[in-house]
């Protein structure tokens, strides 16, 4: 199901038939060095991954990560989306793109998009966000969306410490978004 759309970008609910993309995608070298290896080794795995993860999401939250597709050939490029985490009081905003289609504004376009999602529809005043001490490109990305860094974190069951984002109303950085 169609959630948002921006310029270039449609941002859908995950399904099982996406499997084959987000076992790419959390194989990708980015995705284990920043966010981890989550034994997600086959199509089968991918689509248990995503019923068990988004999808158990959406039926809960009413949010989750959302599949990114290009407009221009409904071609998946990443995902983007709101997350409850253990560990955290506010709602995590994440985003994860393939290589070939990092550096291309894809991340900062639909994280807009979300953070206004989350702002205008479900009513978000605070949002957070996680992310590794070395992932400059996730860093410079959540400072450019308005998030400052806040403090420290561990979350349950994690030994290393992340750095935990923060922000605090809103500001539009995408006029050209349309929630359905």
């Amino acid at each position: 199901m169609k959630i948002l759309e921006t310029e270039r970008l449609i941002l859908c609910e995950q399904r099982q038939d996406d499997a084959v993309f987000i076992l790419a995608l959390l194989n990708s070298p980015g995705w284990l060095k920043y966010i981890g290896d989550r034994g997600v080794k086959t199509v089968a795995d991918a689509g248990n991954y995503i019923l068990n993860g988004a999808m158990k999401s959406y039926k809960e939250n009413g949010f989750g990560l959302y599949l990114a597709k290009l407009k221009d050939g409904n071609i998946p490029v990443g995902v983007c989306g709101l997350i409850k985490r253990p560990g955290l009081e506010q709602v995590d905003i994440g985003f994860a793109f393939l290589p070939e289609h990092e550096g291309r504004g894809y991340g900062f376009e639909s994280a807009s998009a979300v953070m206004k999602y989350g702002r205008e529809i479900l009513g978000l005043k605070v949002m957070v966000a996680i992310t590794t001490k070395d992932n400059e490109p996730s860093i410079k990305l959540l400072n450019k969306i308005g998030f400052s860094l806040k403090e420290t974190v561990t979350l349950p069951g994690d030994k290393e410490e992340l750095l935990l984002f923060e922000s605090v109303g809103y500001e539009n950085h995408n006029s050209s978004l349309d929630i359905l």
